[in-house]
């Protein structure tokens, strides 16, 4: 396991944060490296052609292997959102299809859909558990021979219930169905592997767990799917766009791969170098690394919480990572606001108290978190 690693970052000693599911604080390298980026940028003359090339490919290749994917099959997007209206405007989507979703499930995975339902004449097939059931099971039982799509998460954002990806894609595979997957909650601090899912889609947002900038992300892309039409038309995903004496040579053919799906400017001189600090530093810890120091925090924070009388998913149902509380007569009023004015920042998604630490979390703000929790029982 790894120690804490709080003099990486710039976060006060009597700051309890366990808030990195909604946006995680930026390690010093990362903030520094946007610094030199807007140094660059202040200074255009210095600019290179290749400046437009090198640190999206970094970024590109980083990403890639935190899951095993080949670098080729990566795109640089904005956001999940844009992700997944490049994987709706992709699939074949009929009338009668069925589209698979979770119960509160992150709206970006669910508004595209929607109007996809709307749009084809397709059904939305929300799923729900039974009170101890997995994910897993309450999807397997909710795919039928109509389910052409299957769009989830690995990770419910609300409280850190895993699902098991391998079993429901095995069933998806067999059945002919579309998965789309939505992992911003997870990559980073668990790991995952591309070949043990093979999804069509995969996208995740860099300002999570991957301790990135906000407004940059990455989308994996099956190769069956590379040949769709782009999100976007724009001069960086067109073949030779790197020779920039002759860009009004225009070109009908794409980038190779899934280079033809990023996003305009996805060169970002600020938050690309951001970016690929961020992955670096990910890359030296190790996602393994990051879980089971991640796991243990959690394990402790749940066994104080059950004997407080919280309620949370059994441990083989929840990731490492996150851990949803719930109290037994509903959310006590004003805990947020109690927490905070202890300067104890968690979130409340759904009716559970989302706690989600990072490496530069310790013991002194798990006994600042129980205290007040202890208080308001």
């Amino acid at each position: 396991m790894i120690s804490c690693q709080r003099h990486l970052f710039d976060i006060p000693e009597d700051i309890a944060y366990f808030n990195c599911a909604y946006l995680s604080p930026l390690l010093k390298s990362v903030k520094e490296a946007g610094y030199t980026g807007i140094d660059r940028k202040h200074r255009p003359w210095k600019l290179q052609p290749s400046h437009f090339f090198d640190e999206s490919e970094q970024a590109r290749q980083l990403f890639a292997g935190l899951m095993g994917a080949a670098a080729g099959d990566i795109a640089i997007i904005p956001s999940v959102s844009y992700g997944i209206a490049v994987a709706a405007a992709s699939l074949k989507i009929n009338a009668g299809d069925e589209i698979v979703l979770l119960h509160e499930q992150f709206p970006s995975n669910v508004y595209p859909w929607r109007e996809v339902a709307r749009n084809r004449d397709a059904r939305i097939v929300t799923v729900q558990r039974a009170a101890g059931e997995d994910w897993c099971t309450a999807i397997l039982g909710s795919i039928t021979e109509r389910t052409r799509l299957v769009a989830i998460p690995n990770v419910h954002w609300t409280d850190g219930s895993l699902v098991d990806l391998p079993k429901v894609a095995k069933t998806c595979h067999e059945i002919g169905a579309h998965l789309v997957l939505d992992i911003t909650q997870s990559l980073g601090a668990l790991p995952f592997s591309i070949n043990a899912v093979r999804p069509d889609f995969l996208i995740c947002a860099g300002y999570k767990w991957l301790l990135g900038p906000y407004s940059i992300g990455f989308m994996y892309v099956s190769p069956k799917f590379q040949d769709c039409q782009p999100g976007e038309h724009n001069w960086l995903n067109r073949k030779h766009s790197e020779d920039f004496s002759s860009l009004v040579s225009y070109q009908d053919a794409f980038q190779p791969g899934a280079r033809r799906f990023d996003i305009g400017e996805r060169s970002n001189f600020i938050l690309m170098p951001m970016m690929v600090a961020a992955l670096q530093q990910i890359h030296a810890w190790t996602v393994p690394e990051i879980h089971a120091t991640l796991s243990n925090l959690t394990g402790k924070l749940a066994e104080q919480a059950a004997e407080l009388g919280l309620s949370l998913s059994p441990v083989e149902q929840r990731a490492g990572h996150i851990l949803g509380l719930r109290f037994a007569r509903g959310l006590p009023h004003g805990i947020l606001q109690k927490l905070s004015d202890r300067n104890v920042f968690v979130s409340v998604r759904g009716d559970a108290i989302r706690v989600a630490p990072h490496l530069y979390n310790n013991e002194q703000d798990l006994q600042r978190l129980m205290q007040v929790l202890t208080e308001v029982l």
